[in-house]
């Protein structure tokens, strides 16, 4: 149980399934954590306040550390998951940007990387006309047609709603009262 006395749920777990990755959302959520409190450290004079953020400051790091060092005794620990990137695509850099003031870096130059900034050449790099779409099979197309009409909605439908049956004094006018005075 919590303080509070509300028993232990899963739901407590945040875990996106890979160690690594969880450290350093950890290691992230620490990092910001003593940002908000050195905020908070600022924008008092208490010297009482300003010794209790300290040290909860001071424990965010000390968190931030344990995290690191769990992280870098994980052999390999990047990249994350198993499987490979497209080798197509895992050294180019699309540079984007319009007009001046293109920054270059480790980022985005050297051997590793092919620097791509030719607008002609970065729409619709997997060949297509650069609009959205998906190839199906005969039976995976079935299954979204099955699933699309088992979802849609009737646009004509006006349900008398939970709400609506529920709704006391200053509610307005719910589904339940138009319906029982022909109103339209």
């Amino acid at each position: 149980m919590n303080s509070a006395g509300v028993p232990w749920t899963a739901a407590y777990i945040d875990s996106i399934g890979d160690p690594a990755c969880d450290l350093r959302s950890n290691i992230a959520a620490e990092s910001r954590a003593k940002i908000v409190y050195e905020r908070l450290i600022n924008c008092t004079d208490d010297p009482g306040v300003k010794d209790a953020m300290n040290f909860l400051m001071t424990r965010e790091v000390a968190h931030q550390k344990s995290f690191e060092k769990a992280l870098y005794a994980i052999e390999p620990n990047f990249p994350a998951g198993k499987l490979v990137g497209l080798p197509a695509f895992a050294d180019k850099y699309y540079d984007m940007s319009q007009g001046e003031g293109d920054a270059r870096g480790p980022w985005n130059e050297g051997e590793q990387w092919e620097f791509i900034d030719d607008r002609e050449q970065q729409g619709a790099v997997d060949g297509g006309d650069g609009s959205a779409s998906v190839s199906l099979g005969e039976l995976d197309a079935a299954a979204v047609q099955a699933f699309a009409a088992r979802t849609a909605s009737d646009p004509d439908g006006n349900p008398v709603t939970g709400a609506d049956l529920g709704a006391g004094p200053g509610a307005g006018t719910t589904t339940a009262l138009i319906e029982d005075e022909g109103v339209s």
